[in-house]
């Protein structure tokens, strides 16, 4: 088959390598579409895989082609998304529910061979079999999804809350249509590159600007997003918080990020700092929710390109170009 491979930091190519095979609980699916995101271009720098070389792509959907032995839940020729996540479930972080701090934490396209590829192993555990009227080259979108829906489940947000969110991506848009719907009274977006910005005024937000001094507060917003991993946004942001308001790290920052906090603010504020760790059983919600239309994949995806384009989207998405970007084997 062929498949993308991070052979190295910085190399990427597109090979033919050996087909899969399933153990006794996996299934083997045929790739639909595969979707592109940050945590790739991490991989890419050498950061966040365990070793290299590695078949990215942990953002993926398509159709079951082959069973293991021991596979009875689900049947060839049903049309799966797939969850990541590979937890150890013996660890402290897995038996108290914490699986995605799990001390042996994998996931397919991150430390197992991906979905950026003609064909994917994945345990029959981690598939959703998608309704009828769900597009599979469109279900990629369901992974990230299910990340946004574990920032909201960490929110814990109130009804009227003002929200402010940096970046206009993909996550930042999701992050957009879940606060409409979870009862926000307001949504404002932030964004340098204004063709992603015009994609959330488009989206319905509040008010959109380049920068928040831009945007008139009285006391600052209730809740403040970072889903860019900027340094400087995310400083900014940390200074937007109203008192008793949420500062949630969405985006993935290289490791090297620093940001300055005042610890007398925080104390005399009430002001809390949470991050948001990946999925965390918000997989089927999210895809329940994608089933529902809470997302128009016409507005969230805007390219689709060969698996043999895989240098190329990934440098188009470096480059900030496009909102989600799919390779289609």
């Amino acid at each position: 088959m062929r498949a993308a491979i991070i052979a190295s930091p910085g190399k990427v190519s597109v090979e033919t390598v050996p087909d899969p095979t399933p153990g006794p609980r996996d299934v083997l699916v045929k790739v639909a579409a595969c979707g592109l995101c940050g945590t790739d271009l991490h991989i890419l720098q050498g950061e966040f895989a365990p070793t290299l070389p590695i078949v990215p792509g942990h953002e993926f959907a398509g159709e079951i082609v082959a069973l293991g032995t021991d596979v009875t839940e689900l049947s060839v020729g049903d049309r799966v998304a797939v969850d990541p996540s590979l937890h150890c479930h013996e660890c402290h972080y897995c038996r108290i529910g914490r699986g995605n701090l799990c001390e042996r934490w994998n996931a397919i396209g991150v430390s197992k061979p991906g979905g950026a590829a003609e064909f994917a192993v994945a345990p029959v555990a981690n598939c959703v079999k998608l309704p009828d009227h769900v597009d599979v080259h469109d279900a990629a979108l369901i992974e990230p999804l299910s990340c946004a829906v574990r920032g909201y489940d960490v929110l814990s947000s109130t009804l009227g809350a003002e929200v402010l969110i940096y970046g206009s991506g993909t996550m930042g848009l999701m992050m957009l249509e879940l606060a409409k719907r979870t009862g926000a009274a307001s949504v404002d977006m932030l964004d340098v590159n204004p063709d992603r910005l015009a994609t959330a005024v488009k989206l319905g937000c509040s008010r959109s600007a380049g920068s928040a001094d831009e945007l008139e507060t009285r006391r600052g917003w209730d809740v403040v997003v970072d889903a860019t991993g900027n340094a400087r946004a995310i400083q900014d942001g940390l200074g937007r918080v109203a008192k008793g308001g949420t500062f949630l790290q969405f985006g993935v920052a290289d490791y090297a990020t620093t940001a300055v906090i005042e610890p007398y603010k925080i104390y005399n504020q009430e002001i809390t700092i949470t991050g948001s760790m990946a999925v965390l059983h918000s997989y089927e919600r999210a895809a329940a929710l994608f089933a529902t239309g809470v997302l128009d994949p016409s507005v969230f995806i805007s390219d689709r390109l060969s698996l043999e384009d895989y240098p190329q989207a990934l440098d188009r998405f470096k480059a900030g170009k496009g909102r989600k970007i799919v390779v289609e084997p």
